[in-house]
């Protein structure tokens, strides 16, 4: 899979012969990266402030800051710490020399001539090794960014489904229907209706007039009519003591027909009405 060069971070190769810093640049220009030079340590160490470099390549045998020094002061800076860097050196020098370039921090140690495919190999392998721990540092960034937003109150995560409660709208006929009158009809409205003729009420529904009870309403869903509340059933010793009163009374009525005077006779009559009534009272009561 090819890997898009990413132009945010370059090369920068250390020599202090021009010489050198040419065929280094020969070897990486078809990696598509930027490659920046620098002369000695010091102008290095400058150029690594200014910018960001995914890897850089040192020569070891330099006047004033040798390479080893140049090394170690950049894995000195925070800034600078954690870029690789390649030392290069002659075949004629000491053996010790890549031990001391480890030493120091260096991440790999080339002996010159090298192979030209064996170098962009290397430095290609940084490359992408940059480019990885960009891409993780952003993934990072965003997951952090997310979690932050989702622990505030006002972040972007969807809100909580909430219960709307849902009413039925019910229109009664009074005030859905709107009744225009005009000067005739408040004048028919306003004349005696017949007894027992429905009336027209301010809401415009029909009222009944308190004359005529309100009719029970009939069809096959109507309810039945209420049944009359059934008299209770006289208890037998209240309807043996209204028959012996109803005897006494009798009795009493003949004595006194018997008798003479006017007066006599008006409570026979009294007493003869008194008689009817316990009769009455007794056929009501299903005796």
């Amino acid at each position: 899979m090819t890997t898009a060069p990413d132009n945010s971070a370059g090369i920068l190769i250390v020599d202090d012969m021009e010489e050198n810093l040419v065929a280094l640049e020969a070897v990486l220009g078809s990696l598509s990266q930027k490659v920046v030079r620098a002369r000695s340590g010091e102008e290095a160490l400058k150029a690594m402030l200014r910018e960001e470099f995914a890897v850089v390549l040192i020569d070891v045998l330099m006047p004033g800051m040798s390479g080893f020094e140049t090394a170690a002061n950049i894995k000195g800076l925070d800034q600078t710490k954690d870029v690789p860097i390649i030392l290069l050196t002659g075949a004629s020098v000491d053996p010790n020399y890549a031990y001391r370039g480890y030493t120091v921090g260096a991440a790999d140690f080339l002996i010159k001539p090298f192979d030209p495919w064996l170098l962009r190999t290397k430095v290609n392998v940084f490359l992408d090794l940059h480019r990885k721990n960009r891409q993780l540092a952003a993934q990072a960034e965003q997951l952090k960014r997310l979690l932050t937003s989702e622990d505030q109150p006002g972040g972007e995560g969807p809100p909580p489904a909430t219960a709307t409660p849902t009413t039925t709208p019910t229109t009664t006929p009074a005030a859905a229907t709107t009744v225009t009158t005009t000067a005739g009809t408040d004048a028919a409205a306003s004349a005696p209706s017949p007894a027992g003729s429905p009336t027209m009420s301010s809401s415009g529904s029909p009222s009944v007039s308190a004359e005529h009870p309100p009719l029970p309403p009939e069809g096959p869903g109507a309810p039945p009519p209420p049944e009359p509340p059934s008299q209770p059933a006289a208890p037998a010793s209240d309807t043996s003591r209204l028959a012996d009163i109803a005897g006494q009374l009798a009795e009493v009525e003949l004595l006194l027909r018997d008798a003479k005077g006017s007066d006599k006779k008006r409570l026979a009559d009294r007493i003869a009405e008194l008689e009817q009534a316990v009769g009455r009272l007794m056929v009501n009561r299903g005796t």
